[in-house]
């Protein structure tokens, strides 16, 4: 049984979700402070061999003499995944999935209102003028094809949801496996598929994958190039796994149906960005609206995880060597 004996914090818990992340570590010492508390961080870090954040680590917490494990409560990891991690043996964990199915809706939301053209009918009802013109050449969801590159949280979360509406499922991810439910195909990098055999199948093209050097523009010139003229492509992911340029240039010459875009290379996006203007494109500020008792779920991994550690297993959404992203590099 491997044993914590010092807890950093910086999470900003109400009292009874602190009472039961206390019990989690019990019977270690925590050693609770703000994230922008630098020189009790400093201090802490010298005997701290755990940590859980509100944020992401930093380079002090790589010189920590005692740290084995850090646990970030919050989804992607991609700000804080160096090699130098692996090197140094700290394990790091995040708290994806605790959104997952809220995020699934927010895919579902721009999927619908990109079929149903809803900017338009909303700029339609504001001039009290009765409907848009092609109007009867809409089509919903049922019966239509999605692709969704990364079958984790989000993705298998997703994934139901589609075919609940009657959509034909097609899911991408990276190592071979069973489909997971609603999927009715699985395409897999590690037996030689790629984005190219499920491109031009789909109607919408959802991402949901995490950002890592494998990630970093996935969807370029090329990958738009594949997809039909009519279909969208949802970002649920990170900004850099697409090249917004090659978005930007297919959107205003008409060759993608639409896009909807959550996350953006550069955050907040900037007033003078052209995606603001990009035709048939909905934008929403990175945020989605919350799951009930977001905190606790986030807890329910956590206190799985330090089960999982004191018992020396696999830890629940740990960073890997193949999650790796040195955006300087590429």
């Amino acid at each position: 049984m491997r044993s914590i004996n010092v807890v950093l914090t910086t999470v900003r818990y109400e009292d009874k979700h602190w009472e039961r992340l206390r019990q989690a570590f019990e019977p270690a010492e925590i050693i609770r402070l703000l994230q922008d508390d630098s020189p009790g961080i400093a201090a802490a870090l010298e005997r701290a061999d755990a940590a859980v954040l509100s944020g992401d680590l930093d380079e002090r917490f790589l010189n920590a003499p005692q740290l084995r494990w850090v646990h970030c409560d919050h989804a992607g990891l991609n700000k804080c995944a160096w090699p130098e991690l692996f090197d140094r043996g700290l394990q790091v964990t995040s708290s994806a999935g605790r959104s997952a199915p809220v995020l699934a809706e927010h895919a579902l939301f721009f999927m619908l209102a990109l079929a149903y053209r809803y900017p338009e009918f909303l700029d339609a009802q504001r001039a009290r003028r009765w409907g848009i013109p092609e109007q009867d050449k809409l089509r919903g969801l049922y019966g239509r094809t999605v692709g969704i590159a990364g079958m984790g949280h989000i993705g298998t979360e997703l994934a139901v949801r589609a075919k609940a509406m009657g959509m034909r499922v097609l899911g991408y991810r990276r190592s071979a496996g069973t489909p997971p439910s609603g999927v009715d195909r699985l395409f897999f990098q590690e037996r030689g598929e790629g984005l190219e055999d499920m491109l031009p199948e789909c109607d919408f093209v959802v991402l949901a994958l995490p950002l890592s050097n494998a990630t970093h523009h996935l969807i370029g010139e090329r990958e738009l190039a594949l997809m039909k003229p009519s279909a969208c492509i949802i970002n649920m992911a990170r900004g850099a796994v697409v090249d917004e340029a090659a978005l930007l240039s297919a959107l205003r010459a008409g060759k993608l149906g639409g896009a909807g875009l959550d996350t953006f290379s550069q955050e907040p996006l900037p007033p003078d960005s052209p995606l603001w203007d990009a035709p048939r494109t909905l934008i929403t500020p990175h945020t989605t609206p919350q799951v009930p008792d977001r905190t606790g779920r986030s807890l329910d991994i956590i206190c799985e995880n330090v089960r999982r550690y004191r018992e020396e297993l696999p830890l629940l959404n740990a960073l890997r060597p193949e999650d790796v992203y040195t955006p300087s590099n590429l």
